[in-house]
């Protein structure tokens, strides 16, 4: 198992680059622990599967996950505890993370 950190910037980009310096192109990420400032997440149209739902929050938010990298690529599908007992969910696109930190735990797959 590897752990990549992020301590600052933006999160998905962030274990996309230490992925590859560690040269991983194929994981499984177990577990995604965390706060960011400000994050975007997309959900499905309840009408249309195919089309996505993207909102941007600035806001900050607790978050944990799961997800994968393939072929280079981090897919995150999150969940962001916000003010108020809250819960926001779905595919992260952005989370920047830079008053906490974010924490992924991957496994590579050979």
């Amino acid at each position: 198992m590897i752990v990549f950190e992020v301590f600052s910037g933006e999160l998905v980009d962030g274990l996309s680059r230490q992925a590859a310096e560690a040269g991983i192109t194929d994981a499984a990420i177990v577990s995604l622990i965390g706060a960011a400032d400000s994050f975007t997440v997309s959900t499905m149209p309840e009408g249309d599967a195919l089309k996505d739902n993207i909102t941007k929050y600035d806001l900050p938010g607790e978050m944990t996950g799961t997800g994968e990298i393939r072929n280079g690529f981090v897919h995150l599908h999150v969940v962001m505890g916000v003010e108020g007992d809250r819960a926001i969910a779905g595919h992260l696109h952005e989370a920047v993370v830079g008053t906490h930190f974010a924490r992924a735990y991957a496994i590579p797959i050979a």
